[in-house]
């Protein structure tokens, strides 16, 4: 319990007085916990709003960065998100996870920037991704945020795959389904397609929630243009999840997979909706963009009204966010 007997014992006398002054700090809590549970909820211009209002001081200003920055990443906006994270880390440099969230807004940056600055923005982006690991250790995101990095990158950027395998043992102690998995990225990165697939099984078969990594197998069969075998993957996922409610991620991610396979336009759209009616979303499925990618699926299935309302519905959780705005229908 994080309080002490003597803030407990000021709380109850407050109480009792029934006149109890409220601290900046207290009004921080009071409005960050529910800003990050609307950004867990996709409600994007819900959290801002609570964001926006918090005291400029207190010990949570720096937490409330570092949420923004992840609304404004949910909502695509890379300078928004690069600018809060910047301000996280500069207010509490010892934090892995801010390093981490700066990381993957300089990533998507770098990913739409000319060559000399994705160049630039690839350095940094190595650095926060170290940085994080080397802060915690057991921080799985983070040395896996840092292997894909470093399988894809080239060295001159401070990339490389002997770097990317050292990573993977790193996770073997922390996250054997992501060190399965980065494995089988390495493998398909020289294309040594058998022993990829190998891992992303591997990776299924000891996962704590393996309907997440039923997708990275589908997803590696739809690289592989293996429709049959991309398939059962999804429909194996589907029938994970639903003994694994907290993996719904996963309902986003398969859709997704189907969509840009053009497959199964009808599946992808239930996954969509029952992720959207479960009770276990998430920043890394936004609800905002379930619901355009469902007002997608929904005019190819040439329901009109329905895409019209799924739009709709987008832009009442993110007013101006660009994907939703741009639907044209």
């Amino acid at each position: 319990m994080r309080q002490t007997v003597s803030i407990v014992a000021g709380v109850a006398a407050c109480l009792l007085a029934a006149s109890c002054p409220a601290s900046a700090s207290a009004l921080g809590d009071a409005q960050l916990v529910p800003a990050t549970q609307a950004l867990q909820a996709g409600e994007a211009d819900k959290a801002l709003s609570l964001l926006n209002s918090l005291p400029n001081g207190g010990a949570q200003i720096a937490e409330a960065q570092n949420v923004k920055c992840r609304v404004h990443y949910a909502l695509q906006m890379w300078d928004d998100a690069q600018k809060d994270c910047e301000n996280a880390v500069r207010l509490d440099a010892s934090n892995s996870d801010y390093h981490l969230w700066l990381g993957r807004a300089l990533g998507e940056k770098a990913s739409r920037a000319s060559f000399l600055s994705a160049y630039s923005l690839a350095k940094r982006v190595k650095q926060e991704f170290q940085t994080a690991a080397q802060l915690n250790p057991r921080n799985a995101d983070a040395l896996a945020s840092l292997g894909d990095f470093d399988q894809q990158a080239p060295g001159a950027v401070g990339g490389g795959v002997d770097k990317a395998e050292a990573v993977a043992a790193q996770l073997d102690k922390v996250d054997a389904a992501l060190a399965h998995e980065l494995r089988a990225h390495i493998a398909e990165g020289k294309k040594d397609y058998g022993t990829a697939e190998r891992e992303f099984k591997q990776s299924v078969s000891v996962g704590a929630h393996p309907a997440k990594q039923w997708t990275s197998l589908a997803d590696f069969y739809r690289r592989r243009s293996q429709w049959d075998d991309m398939e059962n993957a999804i429909h194996s996922c589907v029938n994970a999840e639903a003994r694994d409610k907290p993996a719904s991620v996963a309902l986003f991610d398969g859709a997704g997979i189907l969509t840009e396979a053009n497959h199964d336009p009808s599946l992808a759209a239930k996954m969509l909706s029952d992720y959207l009616a479960g009770s276990s979303k998430t920043e890394d499925a936004p609800a905002f963009e379930a619901h355009v990618r469902l007002a997608r699926l929904k005019k190819q299935l040439g329901d009109s009204a329905g895409a019209q309302r799924e739009k709709a519905a987008a832009l009442a959780l993110a007013h101006d966010y660009k994907p939703a705005l741009d639907l044209k229908f």
